[in-house]
């Protein structure tokens, strides 16, 4: 069987052992703390890119893969009060995970617009469309930070994994493509190394719809750029990340 080393050597070559090193290393979560009840600590990138997703006070938002909720607390400073934010998240744990969250850290006055939903993201598109003005999919993914760091979970680990996932990153990214609105905008996001996770998940997209949508140039510092995206990688950022990120846009 493929090792973990072997595939991801094959990926990033000379680099891959200065970028595990820093994969090993703690993460240096910083305090988001302006606007809310208490700080939330959170990977700095991780803030960084949920400020990427354009907001008006007044909009209506949708979190698709919303916990833990750290983006989620960006989102909801950013509408102010005014207009709707949607917070969605399958599974039950995470979601009571969300709910804690958004109590005791958002102010009543931005708690207010909060929805939590509990759908399945994939199908988001068969029973809303074109009625989001923005929508952030920061969906599950590899997490290969987390991975190196719990040798358990890296036992388990194969090359079908990233496979698999891109299978429900593409179902989430194309049922968001449904339900944004002509116009509107769409981050999609996460936190692995893998490119089938991340610009591969993009370029898919493009084959099957291209005419519908543009992807939004972006200057992130510190950000690497990607065929489609961008990465922000721990051995070159000062220790953030891993994350990806593309910001696209639909347009018919």
């Amino acid at each position: 069987m493929e090792s973990f080393d072997t595939h991801y050597s094959a990926i990033y070559q000379e680099r891959w052992e200065g970028l595990k090193e820093a994969l090993l290393q703690p993460t240096n979560p910083i305090a988001h703390a302006k606007g809310l009840l208490q700080p939330y600590f959170l990977d700095e990138g991780s803030l960084i890119v949920a400020s990427l997703l354009p907001i008006k006070p007044g909009q209506t938002i949708l979190d698709m893969c919303a916990a833990p909720g750290g983006k989620s607390l960006s989102l909801a400073k950013a509408l102010a009060g005014e207009g709707l934010l949607v917070l969605n998240d399958r599974s039950s744990e995470r979601r009571s995970r969300l709910k804690r969250v958004i109590e005791t850290h958002l102010p009543h006055s931005l708690r207010e617009i909060v929805k939590i939903t509990s759908h399945d993201g994939r199908k988001w598109g068969l029973y809303e469309q074109e009625l989001y003005d923005g929508i952030l999919i920061d969906a599950p993914c590899s997490a290969e930070r987390h991975l190196l760091q719990n040798p358990k979970l890296l036992k388990k680990w194969t090359p079908s994994r990233g496979k698999r996932l891109a299978i429900d990153q593409f179902a989430f990214l194309a049922a968001a493509l449904e339900a944004v609105k002509i116009n509107g905008y769409l981050l999609y996001s996460t936190c692995s190394i893998n490119p089938l996770e991340n610009e591969a998940v993009i370029a898919k997209l493009f084959k099957r719809r291209l005419s519908c949508f543009s992807e939004i140039p972006l200057k992130v510092d510190l950000a690497e750029r990607r065929p489609y995206g961008y990465a922000i990688l721990p051995d070159r950022a000062q220790g953030m990340g891993p994350l990806y990120f593309a910001l696209l846009r639909r347009e018919s």
